[in-house]
């Protein structure tokens, strides 16, 4: 398994964020991380990426201790916050140079990569335009570009599409899974959008820090007798979607 979560919890103060959660992600799958907002996904993101230090449990990423290992496991790596962390002021190319070099990749090595990930995500054109300049859905791809710079096995993505029109949500999400399928990357994409989970996707309910539910949403479905997965999560959680 590419990233095994053992009894973790996490709290800020009195407020639990995060209570006894025990994951084991599907390697080489398009991973879909299912809950409301304020349901814990950012602190899971936090916690996987090293942005928290742990409170207890243990999280195992590409076989390596997040806590013993740390290095080996950043290297394994890739990560797409919620919030944009492109400087908006340097270009497409300098972001992604700057991110190179924090990965130890001369200029030399990162530019083959550059190029083959803006090639991937159709931005080849965009690599000296000030990011300011992109839109909503050409920064994200930069973002996802960047992330994979150095060749991770696992990426992260938290509410990706969050503030894109659905055209392009539909069509970030279909890039990733290209990616799952080309590269055998293992995703886990975090979303509170049931339109973005697909019925063969393996899925993890996540609601008030607490995992509802975690199997393929086909499989979930039929646990549970629901027409699909928008009517189980609405039956789990107690609210709309």
């Amino acid at each position: 398994m590419s990233i095994i979560i053992r009894n973790l919890s996490f709290s800020y103060g009195s407020l639990n964020a995060l209570q006894d959660i025990n994951l084991a992600l599907q390697e080489g799958c398009f991973n879909a991380l299912l809950g409301p907002n304020g349901a814990g996904k950012s602190t899971l993101f936090a916690l996987l990426s090293r942005l928290y230090a742990l409170q207890s449990g243990e999280i195992t990423i590409a076989g390596h201790s997040i806590a013993h290992h740390p290095a080996q496991v950043m290297r394994k790596l890739g990560v797409v916050f919620q919030q944009s962390t492109l400087d908006l002021d340097l270009s497409v190319a300098q972001n992604l140079y700057y991110h190179a070099a924090l990965h130890g990749m001369s200029k030399r090595q990162a530019l083959p990569r550059i190029t083959e990930e803006l090639a991937r995500f159709d931005l080849s054109q965009r690599l000296h335009d000030k990011v300011r300049t992109l839109n909503g859905g050409h920064r994200r791809r930069v973002e996802i570009a960047r992330a994979l710079l150095h060749q991770p096995e696992i990426l992260l993505l938290d509410e990706p599409s969050v503030g894109l029109d659905p055209a392009t949500r539909e069509s970030l999400n279909l890039h990733i899974r290209q990616l799952c399928t080309q590269q055998h990357l293992t995703v886990l994409w975090a979303t509170h959008l049931i339109e973005e989970v697909h019925n063969d996707d393996p899925v993890t309910i996540l609601f008030k820090g607490r995992i509802l539910a975690s199997d393929t949403a086909d499989q979930l479905c039929q646990q549970h007798q629901s027409a699909d997965i928008s009517t189980l999560f609405r039956s789990l959680t107690g609210t709309s979607t």
